[in-house]
């Protein structure tokens, strides 16, 4: 069997146990039973970010966590990752970026951005990703169903790349995680005050207004929706 073969087999196991479980529930057997030691959380540190980074603290606040810092984010981002990293005692985040010499080549002047925002996205975050999950045998990530558009369908558990791919919070709406943040008093990403619902890079990132959808500020005006680095699993 390949590795996406395996991995698929994998989830069916995974789906059979837990499936109808999600948040805290799903990722407490998953971390400590499922994946010990080989499981990471891959987190933008975003608008929504808290409450995932807060369950995760709070089963094995060991547990890898994957930060792309693509050389382009926003100063209040960063800061607000340092802040949660001490407020919930993480132990292992790991800041990963793009290969210096591969940003020289491709984009020396950092505005790839403007004229092939997809080659940018991979640069910057595809390929670092790829590199920081070597090793494990499952990631987890913030992604919701809500958010609308490719990820409307999106399953608590599925598999990518020869990896198992865990979305705890897929049936979670925006009240959901606020109601989560609120009853553990979390801080919010700062930007969330200043319209901003969904933040990623400077240059690709907007506010977006109630009215619209979670992520419309995310490369506003272009058909693009995703970065890359969840690409639709081959099953």
């Amino acid at each position: 069997m390949s590795g996406d073969d395996l991995a698929w087999a994998r989830v069916a196991e995974l789906r059979a146990r837990y499936g109808a479980r999600d948040g805290a529930a799903l990722l407490t057997p998953l971390i400590r039973d499922e994946f010990p030691g080989r499981i990471a959380l891959v987190s933008s540190f975003g608008i929504e970010s808290a409450a995932l980074l807060h369950m995760v603290a709070a089963i094995a606040p060991a547990t890898p966590v994957v930060f792309l810092d693509t050389g382009k984010l926003f100063e209040e981002t960063l800061s607000y990752r340092d802040a949660l990293v001490e407020r919930l005692g993480l132990t292992d985040v790991r800041s990963v970026g793009p290969d210096p010499q591969a940003i020289q080549a491709a984009d020396p002047l950092g505005t790839l951005w403007a004229t092939n925002p997809d080659r940018c996205c991979a640069l910057r975050k595809v390929a670092p990703l790829q590199r920081a999950l070597a090793g494990v045998a499952a990631w987890i990530n913030g992604r919701k169903r809500y958010h609308g558009a490719v990820r409307a369908g999106l399953p608590t558990l599925e598999a990518a790349d020869g990896l198992v791919k865990v979305n705890p919070l897929a049936t979670w709406r925006a009240d959901d995680i606020a109601a989560y943040v609120a009853r553990h008093g979390l801080p919010r990403h700062p930007l969330e005050a200043a319209g901003f619902r969904s933040v990623g890079c400077v240059p690709c990132s907007d506010r977006a207004r109630p009215e619209e959808a979670p992520r419309a500020g995310r490369w506003r005006g272009q058909a693009k929706t995703e970065c890359g680095i969840h690409l639709p699993p081959a099953s």
